[in-house]
């Protein structure tokens, strides 16, 4: 009896490893050097073998976002520094379609983003928004886009929009080159 009790908690423990490795390994690099988030320590993490590893808790919001009018990155680049790719571009919004359309009028899990390049946050008809998009302030200029693409969270806390971003600025300005030639 004493044996399956030990090689149950043994297979408690090793997938109690294998989660908190998966997680680790899962982590955003980009979030990890954000200024926002704290850094834990193997020894302020202690469980018993009865417990299971800490849930991982989403990343605090501790900066307030951006101003409306702010088109700064957390990189430091600035949209001005890359000349867009449409053909590259339309290659990376494979990423976005599973939500969004191109087309006018095609709402998905997200708005269509049929001329988004020039349009106020949160007024495409027929999509509900959350208040925090629609009380944005947003003018989607390709400076906005190319801020809101690094990290959507950041700049428009509260958005429904689960994408984590793309770190590359490269991908970004190509991806918004590419909702320009759709308009």
């Amino acid at each position: 009896m004493q044996s399956r009790s030990t090689t149950r908690f043994g297979h408690v423990a090793l997938c109690a490893a294998v989660s908190v490795l998966a997680l680790a390994a899962c982590s955003k690099k980009a979030e990890e050097t954000t200024t926002a988030e704290t850094t834990t320590t193997q020894s302020e993490v202690t469980t018993t073998p009865a417990e299971a590893p800490p849930a991982a808790a989403p990343a605090a919001t501790a900066a307030a976002a951006p101003a409306p009018d702010n088109t700064d990155t957390l990189s430091g680049v600035q949209y001005a520094a890359y000349t867009g790719d449409a053909a590259k571009g339309k290659i990376a919004f494979i990423t976005c379609q599973t939500c969004h359309a191109v087309e006018p009028g095609v709402n998905k899990i997200g708005p269509s983003l049929h001329a988004v390049v020039g349009r106020q946050a949160g007024t495409v008809a027929g999509f509900a928004y959350t208040a925090a998009n629609k009380n944005s302030g947003i003018t989607w200029t390709p400076e906005k886009l190319f801020q809101y693409l690094e990290k959507p969270q950041r700049v428009v806390p509260g958005t429904k929009m689960v994408f984590p971003g793309w770190a590359d600025p490269q991908k970004r300005a190509d991806t918004i080159a590419y909702l320009q030639s759709t308009s």
